[in-house]
C-alpha cells in the first residue's frame, strides 16, 4: 500500500475531510516519520531490555482493605428525596 494511500485511508477511518493541499503535506510528514523509522532500524541493540517506559513503574495505590461502611438506612438519612432505598436526584439529561 503507498503512502498516499495510507493518508488517505487513515482520513477515511477517521471521517476527515482533506483537500489536495493537506493531504500532500500529510503525506510529505508520513514519509519523513517512515524514513527516521527505517534510520532507527540501523541501531544496533544488541543487549538493550526490550521496555515500555523509560523508568520503573510500579503501582502507587494502597492496598484493598474490607471496612466498615454505611448501611441503607445512614445512606439515606440525609437524602432529601428516597424511594424503594434508593436516593432520588433530579434528571438531568433529556
Amino acid at each position: 500500500m503507498s503512502a498516499e494511500l495510507d493518508v488517505r485511508y487513515t482520513a477515511n477511518l477517521a471521517r476527515l475531510a482533506l483537500s489536495d493541499a493537506e493531504a500532500a503535506r500529510f503525506q510529505s510528514q508520513l514519509s519523513q516519520v517512515l524514513g527516521y523509522v527505517e534510520k532507527l532500524k540501523e541501531v544496533d541493540v544488541t543487549g538493550v531490555e526490550p521496555t515500555a517506559h523509560t523508568s520503573d513503574v510500579h503501582n502507587v495505590f494502597r492496598a484493598d482493605a474490607s471496612r466498615d461502611w454505611f448501611t441503607s438506612e445512614e445512606a439515606l438519612a440525609n437524602a432529601p428525596r428516597q424511594a424503594n432505598h434508593l436516593i432520588i436526584v433530579p434528571k438531568v439529561i433529556e
